[in-house]
């Protein structure tokens, strides 16, 4: 299920630069973006996520906040709050939420902005990067696939039962959602966000991985044939 990967001297693809992927839970997004960056020889961004208000444990399917990011600012609090408090359907910030809301945007689009300073390339996983770049700059990618498949799916990829898969799930796809929603009133599920959506429960996480990168380098030398001709 899992792809090996790429030397880590491998070097850097010189036509990809920027691959966002956006994934539900259990549709492999924790093990496809890493790959896709060691086999591009690009820099890997995780997806900022919570636990119960505290750091995620480690875990394939549920990436932890870095130590920085811990360090730096009481996101994973904040996320956690209005994630657990949120309805799962677009709302209006109450007013007292305001500067929360802007100060967790920031803090997630800080990353992406960082490390595609002066031209650099990057694989995203997660924060609401395909939103915060738009069409015209990177290749966006959205995994996803029928709740039952991915709870199989990511029961055997963290190595737990299915009915904690099943918790899981519910809680992650909560989660991703709400952040997306409250902070850019945009629907994640939205296949006009990206340019290549997968059910990536259907097929072995090798041949996802594959099938990106194959789209991602056509993607990149058509719209290097257009620029060339106006």
């Amino acid at each position: 299920m899992t792809a090996e990967p790429a030397p880590a001297s491998m070097p850097a693809d010189p036509g990809v630069r920027v691959i966002t992927v956006s994934a539900s839970y259990g549709a492999g997004g924790s093990i496809v973006a890493p790959a896709l960056a060691d086999r591009l020889g690009l820099p890997f961004l995780q997806r900022v996520t919570t636990s119960e208000g505290h750091v995620a444990e480690p875990g394939p399917c549920d990436e932890q906040l870095s130590a920085e990011e811990v360090k730096a600012t009481p996101v994973h609090r904040m996320l956690a709050h209005f994630t657990q408090a949120m309805p799962a359907g677009p709302t209006q910030s109450p007013p007292s939420t305001h500067h929360q809301d802007d100060h967790l945007r920031g803090h997630g689009e800080a990353g992406i902005h960082r490390l595609l300073a002066d031209g650099g390339g990057a694989v995203i996983l997660g924060r609401a990067a395909a939103v915060v770049l738009g069409k015209d700059r990177g290749f966006h990618v959205r995994l996803d696939g029928p709740a039952e498949r991915r709870i199989v799916q990511g029961a055997a990829v963290e190595d737990i039962s299915e009915e904690k898969a099943r918790e899981r799930l519910r809680a992650a796809d909560k989660a991703r959602t709400a952040y997306v929603r409250r902070l850019y009133r945009t629907d994640p599920a939205d296949a006009s966000l990206y340019h290549l959506v997968i059910d990536s429960t259907a097929m072995p996480l090798d041949a996802v991985i594959e099938l990106i990168l194959t789209a991602a380098r056509a993607h990149e030398a058509s719209v290097l044939e257009r620029s060339e001709t106006q």
